[in-house]
């Protein structure tokens, strides 16, 4: 089996191969910019001597999690079944609606982004003991 292994490589005597690498490398590197190294081989060479800084805009997108806030109700990871029975992932989404509802103790309207099971909770329970429950200050900030 050792015997079938067989490698090709053409090969040069590396006295021959050093003095033509050494002439030809630095006097190209010197033309076009390219600094040398022993250990690393050519890299190329900007010639920046200051480090410039670059400025990139400023990120303040704001993004809304599909998350509702009163009951704490998120995205599923549910499976998706074909007539094969193959299964792949699929995501089902909080059904998530703006709603402007009437804050009594506030005697104002407030503009929330609630699902709709909280809907009928507020319904059943009351705008203020929802959001006493989940932590949830509707003062104007």
């Amino acid at each position: 089996m050792a015997s079938m292994l067989c490698s090709y490589s053409v090969s040069m005597p590396a006295a021959a191969r050093a003095p033509l690498l050494r002439s030809s490398a630095s006097s190209y590197a010197t033309s076009v910019g390219f600094a040398t190294s022993q250990l690393a081989g050519l890299s190329l060479s900007l010639g920046l001597t200051s480090t410039a800084a670059v400025s990139l805009p400023a990120k303040n997108t704001i993004v809304a999690r599909r998350i509702c806030p009163f009951l704490e109700k998120k995205t599923n990871r549910a499976n998706k079944v074909s007539f094969s029975n193959h299964k792949t992932k699929k995501q089902q989404f909080v059904n998530l609606q703006y709603k402007k509802l009437w804050w009594e103790a506030g005697k104002r309207y407030v503009k929330l982004r609630l699902s709709t099971k909280a809907l009928k909770t507020i319904e059943k329970h009351g705008l203020d003991a929802v959001a006493k429950k989940a932590g949830i200050d509707l003062n104007k900030k």
